[in-house]
This record gives structure tokens, sequence and C-alpha cells, in this order.
């Protein structure tokens, strides 16, 4: 029936899997995923050395597990990204009832590592942080019950979404997380925008979150003090930011050399938050900028291919993916160049950590499913075949 509304394109029948997966991919994204990834271990080459002496292991230690790691979430992506988008639903639903029981067990099995904030599970040769693999499986989920909103006699999914989110942001804010927080918070709005709100509710949405803002300001000193050194106009050298900041300046457009940055060795979170402050200083402008260039192309790619798009779901779903993605990656450089407050956010497949880079490949995985070339067409045919009818 959904073929004879909308038209079809023809099918290869018999067409072997990879193929067809080939075929269909948004070659584009999966080659600057790949170079972001590259880019990462090159990175911390030079950003996990001191960490790695401090605590007695190898030079390359760190780097080796990134690999791993690394490795394991690029089979993820390329193995998420061959499903169909109806399979893609299903495993992320079980997967964000698994990370969302997970998060609530936090405050009672998890561990804060000495930073406050207790996000990790500890497995003693690893640790897992559960908000990495909730986003995903919760932007799946709320693109789900808002498109099933849409339907005649549907749920109220939007009712549902929003209640789903605002639970979710409420557990995150009481580890403290707050970046993960509004993460969750702008995924849903922007899925939400896409879907048709009302802008009179997306205002009201907008004063809520500065109403909360100003009582986690009041109530919690972890958020205080973040937010009063982002406002403060003298930047303390000694800090972690003061010490990103000089990296930046002295880094200029061409760096100061492979190997021979200095915030490295100061910076205790080099590898992982301030990344992009090593890239700055040894490789300078030049290479933030390719960086910025491969996360823009990413989002706009992403969001082109599914402007033909007909399914709502996937529309809603890959939107909220691609736009998260984009805005983790602006929030972490935003605060490397202190034009956002600190928030303990990675750079997405350039960081270390192994739960960002799976949980991303997860991600990306999900986008490049929905992304694909499909053999029943696009929304234009359909708004073609209306304006011929």
């Amino acid at each position: 029936m959904t073929e004879m509304v909308y038209g079809a394109v023809p099918v290869r029948v018999g067409e072997p899997v990879l193929p067809k997966w080939w075929r269909t991919l948004d070659k584009w994204t999966l080659a600057c995923v790949l170079a972001l990834f590259i880019i990462g271990l090159l990175l911390g080459l030079a950003a996990s050395v001191p960490l790695a002496e401090r605590n007695g292991f190898g030079n390359f230690h760190y780097v080796a597990r990134q690999a791993v790691f690394g490795s394991v979430a690029l089979v993820a992506m390329v193995v998420t990204s061959m499903m169909p988008p109806v399979l893609v639903r299903r495993l992320a639903v079980l997967g964000f009832v698994a990370t969302f029981v997970a998060l609530l067990l936090l405050p009672f099995l998890g561990t804060d590592f000495g930073k406050g904030a207790t996000r990790w599970y500890s497995l003693g040769f690893a640790s897992v942080q559960p908000s990495e693999f909730l986003k995903p499986g919760f932007v799946v989920v709320a693109a789900w019950l808002l498109a099933a909103s849409q339907e005649i006699n549907g749920p109220p999914g939007k009712t549902l979404s929003f209640a789903l989110c605002v639970t979710i942001v409420l557990v995150l804010a009481l580890q403290p997380d707050f970046g993960q927080a509004c993460l969750v918070l702008f995924g849903w709005g922007v899925m939400y925008f896409v879907g048709g709100a009302p802008m009179l509710l997306l205002v009201g949405m907008a004063g809520a979150v500065i109403l909360s803002g100003m009582f986690a300001y009041a109530n919690s000193e972890h958020f205080a003090r973040r937010i009063d050194g982002f406002l403060n106009p003298d930047v303390d050298p000694t800090t972690q930011m003061g010490y990103a900041t000089n990296a930046i300046r002295e880094g200029g457009l061409f760096g100061v050399g492979v190997g021979e940055g200095q915030v490295k060795w100061s910076l205790p979170d080099a590898h992982t938050d301030f990344i992009i402050a090593v890239a700055a200083e040894e490789f300078g402008l030049m290479l933030v900028m390719v960086v910025i260039a491969l996360y823009a192309t990413i989002v706009i790619r992403s969001l082109t291919r599914l402007m033909r798009e007909r399914d709502p779901f996937i529309r809603l779903a890959g939107t909220g993916l691609a736009c998260m993605f984009g805005v983790q990656a602006m929030i972490n450089m935003g605060v490397a160049v202190r034009l956002l407050p600190a928030k303990g956010m990675t750079l997405p497949f350039v960081s270390y950590g192994g739960s960002s880079l799976i949980a991303g490949g997860i991600a990306l995985g999900m986008l490049l499913a929905f992304t694909r070339t499909r053999p029943q067409g696009g929304i234009a045919d359909y708004l073609r075949g209306r304006g011929r009818g």
C-alpha cells in the first residue's frame, strides 16, 4: 500500500548485504568519522604520555587503549549502520531501558573517581559511564513517541517523551552532570521543534532552563564554582582554563611543533576534555579548523539527507542524533576557548574514553542507518506526486 501511494524505485533483487550497504551509505560521513578517529590517535600520542608517566604506565598505554576502544566503536558503528531502521529502533529501546536502570543505580553502585560527581561504574580494568550510552537510546525512543503521536488515534507521544526527558534531566542533574543533562534536553527540543512544536512552548522551555540554572547556581557548590570561574574576567593561569587558554594562544596558526607543546604536562584532562587545546598548541589553528570542518560535514550532510526522508520517525531520530553529536563537539571546543563554562564533556571520536568512543560509534551507526538511501524514495517524490495530482 505504501508503494501504491508514494511510488517506488526499482530494487535490485538478490543484491548481497555488503554491496547494498556500501551503495546506500553516506560515504562522506563515514570518511569524516574515520578521519576524526585518526586525528584522535595522533593527538593521543602527544596528550596522554604525561598521564601515563604519572600513573607508572608505558608512554603509549592510553593510546593503545584508545585504539582498542576505537576499534570496538568502529565495528559497532558499521554493524549498526547495516541494520534496518525497525531493528535499530527495537535494539535502541532495549538499550535505553538497560542504561536508564543503570543510571538510577549509580548513587548506590557507582563511583566518582575523586571528581565530585558519581557518573561511572568501575569494572577494575575499565569504567563505564551509563549516560553516554543513554543518549542515543533516548533520542530513538523519544523520536518513536513523537512520530507515533502524529498518527490517527496515536498515543500522547509528545507528553510522554517530555516526561521522560524531564526525568532523565533531573537524574543527571543530581549526579551532578549538567553537561549531559543539557545535551539530552537539547536533543529532545530539536526533535520536538522539527516535529512541529509551537514557539510559545519552546520559549517557555528556554525560560524553565534559565530558572533551573539559577536554582542550581544557588544550591550547588559544584555548579556555582564553574559559573563563577567562567564569569570571572581574570583567568587564573594555574587552572585548567588558564592552561588551555595559554596553549591556544601559544599555538598560533601553525602550532609550536609536534611534541613541543607544554600544556599536556599541566592539564590533568589534556587527553579528554581539553584535547583541542593540545591540538591548537602543537598543530595550530589549521588542525582545529580541519576538526571543525569534519564535524560540520557530518552534521550538514546528515541533515541534508534526512530532509529527503519521508518517514517521520527516521527524520526525527536522525535529526536528534546529528544535532546532539554536533552540539557536543561545539560544547567541548567552546569550553576550551572559554566561550562556555567547564562541562566535563569529551570531544566525540577524538578524546580518550572507552564509554564515549563506543557510545559514539553506536550513535553514528544509528545515524548512518537512518541516512542510508532507501528504495522507496524520499519525501520529495511524494510532494512532486501531489503537485501533479
